[in-house]
């Protein structure tokens, strides 16, 4: 809530008191923190403007003193007054009425959290689902822009650039998936997919069956459509699909969401054998499958199955991939296959909401695939990423061996560790917070579990994967 650059300068003969009054008061005064607005736990700004929390206080005390705050018990600290209602003959709109009410679900409070501290540069985030910045193709990126001059400015077409989508259509067939360029939607990654779905395809109170943990509970984006979440066990095969048909005559499924390939976030790889199960079940109850596969290139010693998508003969499936997870998730593209009409129907919403992904980017990512750069980078990236997995393991096996247990994964970024004993997570998440390092526990992808922690090798620096790990042991040992 506070300016995150603000701070007052301690050299300054302005008091701390009197300069931490006058940042607030200008915040209330011009609408920033309007009535209502919770102010943050005096402990919470001393932290943040780091100053004595007795400063805190009497700046607080001067604020309500003028009129501006008002604290009770139970309650904490809120605006009562500001410029409007102090000048005003009409009082100003309660905009935070308007924010309890929007249709949009907020994230849960540990993602929150997590959000929030990611913007701390000098955390070690052992969870982060993303390349290290060094792994990211940044002086390659910019050689191909230097060196084109006939990329565009303008909007693209409502599906995306045309000739993205033929390079796309190019590189899936080589996974053994036949989509015509007309078949794809060129998507601002794959959260915007899942939305354009939930927006275009089901209907309100509709349920979508997921794998137990997902990271679908980890974005409200089908909750705040008013969709149901149902899931469903998973085994080293991947989602038990025993009882599908009856679930979902019982609860009127109206749509599997599926990560087969290294799995977020357990780094399972469903089957061959149970890829084909689950197809037959679905063509059967004609209920339809959404296959997220932004991970299905970083495999390390052999590839994967095939997507579900290479053996459906029926239009079932809608296939999702990314450049987040391999080029860098800034380029905010990735795509969605399927029937033609389908992708018609949210082409047309999608040019309603942003009127087209960036071009800039779609550029880029064409010119990647089309040189072969792709293919290059992606065994660079499979290589470092192999390694990083064997040192973490190493790691593991050094300092947790008698406090979790784990599966090597084959690919992708993670590694689920089951913890043995009985702790509080959220004991732990604060206490690695405190000491500089940020966790995804596994409430964050299923809000009943309190056993597993989501590890990610992906992102740290090596030294301080190491560093984060080892400490990591330490805490888990004193919460036994």
């Amino acid at each position: 809530m506070p300016d995150e650059e603000w701070l007052p300068v301690k050299a300054s003969l302005i008091p701390l008191h009197q300069q931490i009054y006058e940042y607030m008061k200008r915040k209330i005064m011009a609408g920033e923190w309007t009535v209502g607005t919770k102010i943050p736990p005096q402990r919470t700004l001393a932290n943040k403007f780091k100053v004595n929390r007795s400063t805190v206080v009497f700046a607080l005390g001067e604020l309500a003193a003028d009129g501006l705050l008002e604290s009770k018990v139970g309650k904490g600290t809120v605006v009562i007054n500001n410029s409007w209602n102090l000048l005003a003959s009409v009082p100003p709109p309660d905009w935070n009425s308007y924010v309890q009410s929007g249709a949009y679900h907020p994230n849960i409070r540990t993602i929150q959290e997590i959000n929030e501290a990611e913007k701390n540069p000098n955390l070690i985030r052992l969870g982060t689902g993303e390349l290290a910045p060094q792994l990211l193709p940044s002086e390659r990126m910019k050689d191909i822009f230097n060196s084109s001059s006939t990329f565009s400015l303008g909007y693209s077409e409502p599906k995306g650039n045309l000739y993205l989508r033929e390079m796309i259509s190019r590189y899936l067939k080589k996974k053994g998936i036949e989509a015509s360029p007309s078949s794809i939607l060129i998507v601002s990654g794959g959260l915007q997919g899942l939305q354009l779905i939930s927006l275009g395809l089901l209907h309100r109170g509709s349920t979508i069956f997921l794998e137990t943990p997902s990271y679908l509970n980890s974005i409200q984006v089908f909750q705040s459509s008013g969709m149901n979440l149902f899931g469903i066990p998973m085994n080293n095969d991947g989602m038990i699909i025993d009882s599908l048909g009856k679930l979902k005559r019982q609860h009127n499924g109206a749509l599997l969401y599926t990560i087969p390939t290294f799995h977020n976030p357990t780094g399972i790889v469903m089957s061959e054998i149970r890829r084909n199960d689950l197809l037959n079940v679905c063509q059967k109850e004609r209920l339809p499958i959404l296959e997220d596969d932004v991970y299905g290139d970083l495999w390390f010693d052999s590839p994967p199955p095939s997507p579900l998508k290479a053996s459906d003969k029926q239009g079932l499936v809608l296939y999702m991939g990314s450049m987040s997870k391999t080029l860098g998730p800034g380029l905010r593209i990735g795509w969605v296959v399927g029937p033609e009409p389908v992708i018609d129907r949210l082409a047309d919403i999608k040019m309603q909401t942003d009127y087209g992904s960036s071009s800039l980017s779609q550029f880029a990512v064409a010119e990647w695939l089309s040189s072969g750069l792709y293919e290059e980078h992606v065994e660079q990236i499979r290589a470092e990423l192999k390694f990083r997995r064997d040192l973490t393991i190493d790691i593991l096996n050094k300092h947790f061996h008698e406090l979790a247990s784990w599966t090597i994964p084959k690919g992708g970024f993670y590694i689920w560790l089951s913890i043995k004993l009985p702790i509080s997570y959220r004991k732990l998440f604060e206490e690695a917070l405190k000491e500089g390092i940020l966790l995804n526990p596994g409430n964050v992808y299923d809000r009943n579990d309190q056993q597993h922690l989501r590890l990610s090798y992906s992102y740290a620096p090596l030294n301080e994967l190491q560093k984060g790990l080892i400490r990591l042991s330490e805490l888990i040992k004193g919460l036994i």
